[in-house]
């Protein structure tokens, strides 16, 4: 089952900046509500190039595969060429810390409480 609690992914996200993945410090666990108001935990990495956020979970309940969804925006994001790499740089990182998710998760052997 994907469901992960606040405590296990924080020290998934601990052991992630300890093993120096890119932009670590760009994400943290913020607490999300599952059913039932059980604590499902969330990965929030704000990006520094666009006026958005990437929040970072399992696709569904009982997925070991995670997605990454940026927030909505209202305006246009007009980058230079500059802009562009650094912010292409940022969402790499997205992907590189999704796929270091997904790989704890299909290894996971314990089960998370609320």
């Amino acid at each position: 089952m994907a469901f992960r609690n606040l405590e296990t992914l924080e020290s998934w996200l601990a052991e992630y900046r300890a093993q120096g993945g890119p932009l670590a410090d760009s994400a943290r666990v913020i607490v999300q509500d599952g059913d039932g108001g059980a604590n499902t935990g969330l990965v929030f990495f704000g990006l520094g190039h666009a006026p958005t956020g990437v929040f970072i979970q399992p696709a569904t309940k009982d997925a070991t595969g995670w997605v990454a969804t940026m927030e909505p925006r209202e305006d246009d994001l007009v980058l230079d060429a500059a802009g562009v790499l650094a912010l292409s740089a940022e969402l790499a990182a997205v992907a590189d810390l999704c796929a270091f998710l997904e790989a704890k998760s299909r290894a996971y052997q314990g089960i998370d409480v609320a």
